[in-house]
């Protein structure tokens, strides 16, 4: 590149190289063929402190950072170090200070200002787990933790997405509208049910599984009760997480956190009130919240997850825009109350699962009533009616052609996806570096990101899973390496997971597809099977609807890569495999476990059937 003439050049580099001598304790400008610089790296490293080494002859305008560091140091050549901003020199210099105990001074000098060893920002799983484990191990830790209220005004207290609008009241409205399916069940095994008497409005004759229109039953939902209980329950474990970051000596503040510099803090709380802290390390732990469409009318009358858990009345006739496991998790929960649900899809769904695997799942959902809308996207929305719920008009266009349709419907669920919650914290002023188009942070396999002393866990990492336990692992692990001396780094490979639609899909490991687009198809082979619990049998409903598969590598002594079950308690069938999966389990292992009968993930232990073979898979009794 060549030389920097103007001063507004010169004034961007110059911000530049003091950006990164304020962000990192240790900065050395090196090239990476000197040796003078690798043996200013090596005693760095003996002495285990983190520092960020900028290869000059690496970088296209590595000679204009050389002839800017002679202007402000009076030093052109390398290493020219930096430590606590203070300007140490080259070799010789470093070396020396390390000699006479100056170099030390240097190092604790800053350490000893700060106000904290550890400041967390964002007060979910992954965040709480690491401020917990690194007070533990006795350092002085704080969480800044403030949930932005949704354009509906719904916000929340302490645990993040999972505790208080994702897994935990997810899960427990799926079991609402299992029990509703059990109490179809109970009347096959004997269980009698008044049927007389008048359905209340909600009531409605229901497609029975086997598809034919069986009698009302007159036992009826009521939202209020089921979303009070879930809001105490969500309730209680929001106290018990301020009880335990006050048990572990964590100092919570209720406060917006944004970097005004690289190791300080500006904490805003509800009132407006802006205290200022610094640390010596951070940890990002911000995490997602729904992505809005952009098109008229979505944020003023549609809603998100983030609202629809505590929605102050039941949703009525509703469209789910979107095809992401949330979409499909709502929308199932909701048909399982007995709600009319619409699912409108732009492509394809559960992008990043096994597609087979998901269309099933679909399938499943569109026999039991779900309807789904193929290939259409919303361009605007619009209030007929306010209410509780209103009345809401659609108009969407075919992604295949220039067809428009409309609706109505009482209420319209966005769930089309997550954004990272890191764009409005002041990222900039510390150098960190951010996906420009998902807002995700890229970190090392520490979680470290590119600026030393900062780091991050949870869903705003780029190519890592969006789970709860993961973030938890992370951050306790990441705790136990930076102050107790631990070295176990979270494995981000094998992760089981559950998607919690009506008729349950768990998973580990590769999708078919990506199996195959790794290993390609003659290298693999895929073991599957159709099943019906016994549980379904009596009430005779989705006979032959579940599934199972492994997919295999032939050329590691058909190693189970992928793992997929479609089916009743898809979370607790897959854990166990999930482990076994981790031990480097065979199709040979799995033969050779005994099953326990009658289950569905005994389905595992018998699987014959390959996909290419062509053979029925089709199950004909227990």
């Amino acid at each position: 590149m060549p030389p920097i003439e103007n001063d507004t050049g010169k004034n961007d580099l110059k911000s530049q190289i003091q950006l990164l001598i304020d962000s990192n304790q240790v900065m050395v400008f090196s090239k990476s063929y000197c040796p003078y610089c690798v043996k200013v790296k090596d005693l760095f490293k003996e002495l285990k402190l983190e520092f960020n080494a900028m290869e000059l002859d690496l970088i296209e305008d590595g000679t204009n950072y050389q002839d800017m560091l002679l202007e402000m140091t009076g030093q052109k050549s390398v290493p020219n170090v930096f430590i606590n901003k203070t300007h140490v020199g080259g070799c010789d210099n470093t070396l020396q200070a390390h000699k006479d105990g100056s170099l030390q001074q240097l190092l604790c000098a800053e350490t000893e200002a700060y106000d904290y060893d550890l400041i967390v920002i964002g007060g979910g799983s992954g965040g709480l787990a690491c401020s917990k484990e690194a007070a533990a191990l006795g350092k002085k830790a704080m969480v800044l933790d403030y949930v932005v209220p949704t354009p509906k005004g719904t916000t929340w207290g302490l645990g993040g997405t999972c505790v208080n609008v994702g897994c935990i009241p997810k899960k427990l409205m799926h079991q609402t509208a299992m029990l509703g399916t059990a109490i179809q069940d109970a009347r096959k095994f004997g269980w009698e049910i008044d049927e007389k008497g008048e359905a209340s409005e909600q009531q409605r004759p229901r497609r029975s599984r086997r598809g034919d229109i069986g009698p009302v039953c007159r036992v009826k939902h009521n939202w209020d009760t089921m979303k009070d209980a879930v809001s105490n329950y969500i309730g209680s474990l929001n106290w018990g997480y301020r009880v335990a970051l006050r048990d572990k000596n964590v100092n919570y503040v209720n406060a917006y956190a944004e970097f005004i510099e690289p190791h300080k803090v500006k904490a805003t709380n509800k009132r407006g009130k802006e205290t200022f802290y610094t640390a010596e390390k951070f940890i990002i732990a911000t995490g997602e919240r729904p992505r809005y469409l952009g098109i008229p009318g979505d944020k003023e009358f549609c809603i998100t997850s983030d609202d629809l858990f505590s929605l102050p009345h039941c949703p009525g006739k509703t469209l789910v825009i979107g095809a992401s496991y949330v979409a499909l998790e709502c929308g199932g929960f909701l048909a399982g109350l007995g709600l009319d649900v619409t699912v409108m899809v732009r492509s394809i769904l559960l992008r990043g699962f096994d597609q087979e695997m998901a269309n099933r799942a679909g399938e499943h959902m569109e026999e039991h009533g779900v309807k789904f809308l193929r290939k259409y996207v919303p361009i605007k929305v619009e209030e007929l009616e306010a209410g509780s719920p209103g009345r809401l008009k659609v108009t969407a266009k075919s992604t295949e052609s220039d067809e428009v349709i409309e609706g109505e419907y009482n209420t319209v669920l966005i769930a089309v996806g997550r954004d990272a919650c890191t764009d409005k914290i002041g990222l900039d002023k510390t150098g960190v570096k951010v996906n420009p188009k998902t807002g995700k942070v890229p970190v090392s396999d520490e979680e470290q990101t590119n600026v030393p002393h900062i780091y991050a866990v949870g869903d705003i990492l780029e190519g890592k899973w969006e789970l709860t336990p993961v973030a938890i692992q992370a951050g306790r692990l990441l705790a136990r390496r930076l102050y107790g001396g631990g070295k176990l780094k979270c494995d981000y490979i094998n992760v089981p997971t559950t998607v919690f639609t009506p008729l349950e899909y768990g998973c580990c490991g590769l999708s078919e597809d990506r199996a195959i687009e790794l290993y390609g198809q003659e290298n693999l082979e895929v073991f599957h099977s159709l099943f019906w619990p016994l549980e379904f049998t009596v009430p005779n409903r989705d006979n032959n609807k579940c599934y199972a598969k492994i997919i295999c590598n032939k050329l590691d002594n058909d190693r189970v890569i992928g793992f997929h079950y479609l089916g009743p308690n898809a979370g607790e069938v897959t854990q166990g495999f999930g482990t076994a999966m981790k031990c480097g389990a065979t199709k040979e292992q799995l033969d050779n476990t005994i099953g326990i009968h009658p289950t569905c993930a005994e389905i595992f232990t018998t699987l014959e059937v390959t996909k290419s073979s062509g053979g029925e898979i089709t199950a004909s009794g227990c």
